[in-house]
């Protein structure tokens, strides 16, 4: 069975693309066949691939493709039944593309950064998610904290708020606003395979074990 993991919201910067670029490395070290979809116009996604490809001899691990639209639904039907996974990066506001995406997933990830600004827009997703539920009854929509603060009330105060919406179900995995994502971003890698920081790997592998339960792995 292959299972359809999306990570989006509709709002930029949240850290989407870092969780799709981690999730699809993990999956594939793991052994899984991996389709990686860029849904996102700002083409983070394929171009961290291109630099992958290049650091490993055409070898990133997994497959990479760039759709848009009503083709995320159209295509990853088609194809999907060759991979184990298939993970979306979709675009960062409420577009055709993303729910489409919604409509075929199993898993929708939301990741918050802590700030109020951000939380804002969960009222929004949870009408959309309320929407797509109509076709989709399975999807299973999970937020959490990404970018977290090292101390104070931001992060605590946003997972009350996350807490607050029956549609979403929240959940306890905290990934730190750590540069070792960063670092390994920028070296075409996850950060388990940079292996720079114990925390990181830690908090990162806490999120995963979490989708393969959710997707039943």
């Amino acid at each position: 069975m292959t299972h359809i993991v999306s990570v989006g919201g509709i709002k930029g910067g949240v850290g989407k693309s870092t969780i799709a670029t981690n999730l699809v490395i993990e999956l594939s070290r793991d052994g899984y066949k991996v389709l990686f979809v860029d849904a996102d116009d700002q083409e983070t996604a394929t171009i961290f691939t291109t630099y992958r490809n290049q650091d490993t001899n055409d070898n990133a691990g997994y497959t990479a493709i760039q759709l848009s639209g009503e083709a995320i639904r159209t295509e990853v039907t088609k194809l999907a039944d060759a991979f184990d996974y298939v993970v979306i990066d979709v675009g960062g506001r409420d577009t055709v593309g993303q729910r489409y995406a919604m409509v075929i997933s199993d898993v929708f990830l939301l990741p918050f950064p802590p700030r109020s600004f951000d939380s804002w827009t969960i009222p929004r997703i949870s009408e959309m998610v309320e929407e797509v539920r109509v076709v989709n009854e399975e999807l299973q929509v999970l937020s959490f904290i990404n970018k977290a603060d090292p101390s104070g009330s931001f992060n605590d105060d946003s997972i009350e708020l996350l807490k607050e919406f029956d549609r979403i179900e929240f959940i306890d995995t905290p990934i730190g606003n750590r540069k070792a994502f960063g670092y390994a971003g920028s070296a075409s890698q996850s950060v388990a395979e940079q292996g720079s920081d114990p925390k990181a790997i830690a908090e990162f592998k806490a999120l995963y074990d979490k989708i393969l339960e959710k997707t039943g792995s």
